[in-house]
């Protein structure tokens, strides 16, 4: 058989499987991967070189650290001080949704959502209001604005990984402002969409600061690693391990510190229990995967079909990487669609004579986005939904688009916009 119809072939076999099976999605890119090898598509050394170990390196030291920053209750802190200012519920739902956008810009979607919701869902108790689509808003926009920022969410991580982009080049790039000016301009334009949605909600909202923070040294660390990175991007020709060696030295770093602190090696357990280890197994497997579709001319073909369907136009080509990216993102995760899709837009972009990063900014935004249309789009939906169904309420589809419809069109196509302005 052909070695490209046949690494095809398992690749959309693989891609199946991790739809169908998402509890064991490390598992089957792993499995995928060794018979890449196996049927000699993929040699045991390329594979090995093909993972991107600064990007599995900043993902686990960034999990370490927030986890520390959960811990230390300084998010709840935040929360319940911003909700002091506002003057009634509607408020609070425009509050709370921006800072879990905030927050998710540094921290992970859902850990973010796992952060704000308990304080929303108090919130929602004190006033004896439905607390279904304040949670709904928290959850899509944490995934807002993980696209902002070098460390805010895995894509952005896989994006700077294959671009080699640095912590500020999200914010100043080649001369233009970077992806996180559309995020930010998508991120505002919601602020309307949000007052809209609660227009009904006048309730006052009487909010005490009851949060104790246990230490502050956490969030130290947090910004640490920002200004670390900050920092390193000045360099150029630096090491190609250097903002993983930041992320990893600074949770390193905060592990020591706690178990001084506490006099106790508990909460290096703890943390390590925190790290989401499948998510850096599949990626692992996915980039394997990757490199053996690519060797193959896989790759190369599917960017040549999108080019035949674009016709050559930039424009229509870039529109249509933007919406097949939301609506495939819709219902499938965006990090093994994003780790698929970089390689292609990077070839597109080749094919047509262009740099790759209007189309892969397009991708991210669209990517980032659609997850925000259903329920199982994205991974902090589902831990809000979680969180709801725990206190005992019951959320619908349609009760989930109601919300996330609306937030992904008006974010997306003001982000595109921003994007194609800028960079075309």
């Amino acid at each position: 058989m052909n070695p490209m119809i046949l690494a095809l072939l398992l690749f959309g076999v693989m891609y199946a499987m991790l739809l169908v099976f998402s509890d064991s999605r490390w598992m089957i890119a792993l499995g995928a991967a060794a018979v890449f090898m196996l049927l000699r598509l993929l040699p045991p050394l390329a594979a090995l070189e093909a993972v991107n170990w600064n990007v599995l390196m900043m993902l686990c030291g960034t999990m370490a650290t927030v986890e520390l920053f959960i811990e230390s209750n300084m998010p709840a802190l935040m929360a319940e001080g911003l909700l002091q200012k506002v003057p009634n519920v509607q408020w609070a739902a425009v509050v709370l949704s921006v800072f879990s956008g905030v927050i998710s810009a540094f921290v992970d979607n859902v850990a973010t959502v796992l952060m704000v919701a308990p304080v929303g869902l108090a919130v929602a108790k004190k006033l004896n209001t439905n607390p279904v689509p304040l949670i709904i808003s928290i959850a899509v926009s944490s995934n807002l604005q993980g696209a902002a920022t070098l460390v805010g969410d895995t894509t952005s991580i896989l994006l700077a990984g294959y671009m080699d982009m640095s912590f500020n080049d999200f914010f100043w790039f080649h001369g233009r402002p970077g992806i996180a000016l559309a995020v930010e301009i998508g991120a505002l334009l919601t602020i309307p969409v949000l007052l809209f949605l609660f227009r009904r909600e006048k309730d006052r909202v009487s909010a005490e600061i009851t949060t104790k923070v246990t230490d502050y040294v956490p969030t130290v660390l947090m910004v640490g690693t920002v200004v670390l990175l900050i920092v390193a991007s000045q360099f150029e020709n630096k090491p190609a391990l250097t903002n993983g060696t930041i992320c990893m030295g600074v949770a390193i770093l905060g592990l020591l510190y706690e178990t001084l602190r506490r006099r106790s090696a508990e909460v290096v357990k703890d943390v390590l229990r925190a790290i989401d280890y499948k998510t850096l197994l599949l990626l692992a497997g996915l980039f394997m995967v990757i490199e053996g579709i690519t060797q193959a001319g896989v790759i190369d073909a599917i960017a040549a079909l999108f080019v035949r369907l674009g016709g050559g136009s930039k424009l229509l080509m870039f529109v249509l990487i933007v919406a097949v990216s939301v609506l495939l993102s819709a219902f499938i995760d965006n990090i093994p669609y994003v780790a698929t899709m970089l390689p292609v837009v990077s070839g597109i972009a080749a094919l047509m004579g262009e740099e790759p990063y209007l189309f892969a900014f397009g991708l991210l935004i669209g990517a980032t986005l659609g997850g925000n249309i259903t329920p199982v789009g994205a991974s902090a939906n589902i831990a809000g939904i979680g969180i709801l169904q725990k206190a005992g309420y019951k959320v619908s589809t349609g009760d989930f688009m109601r919300i996330g419809v609306p937030f992904t069109l008006i974010a997306a196509v003001s982000g595109a916009l921003t994007i194609w302005l800028l960079w075309a």
